[in-house]
């Protein structure tokens, strides 16, 4: 697994595990968004859309753009694959473990049967 700190990690999944940021990230890989655009589809203030991006920023899951008062964000895969290898650490992880178990079940009830 990639070598990051825990820390950056739990940013991440915090950032992740809200329903209205996953939203934001779903908008941001079509392209380019405003703030103001983000915040469109979303009924709440301009303000809680900007708290979600800073979350989102802070994870770097998004990267933001200053051009005046226009602030335009974009998508940031690199810290998805982060995400995405350290889901396929832990698969791989307790795949092994399961299977490990499935044939220690399998062993003792082939014993089982032999002592009959």
């Amino acid at each position: 697994m990639v070598n990051i700190l825990s820390s950056d990690l739990d940013n991440l999944f915090y950032a992740l595990s809200d329903p209205t940021r996953r939203q934001i990230l779903k908008m941001l890989n079509e392209g380019t968004h405003t703030i103001g655009e983000l915040s469109d589809p979303f009924k709440m203030s301009l303000q809680a859309i900007s708290k979600h991006i800073k979350i989102l920023e802070s994870a770097k899951l998004l990267n933001r753009k200053k051009s005046g008062r226009i602030h335009e964000c974009t998508i940031n895969p690199e810290a998805l694959k982060i995400a995405e290898e350290c889901i396929q650490f832990y698969t791989q992880f307790w795949n092994n473990q399961l299977d490990a178990f499935a044939a220690n079940l399998e062993s003792k009830n082939k014993s089982s049967k032999r002592s009959k």
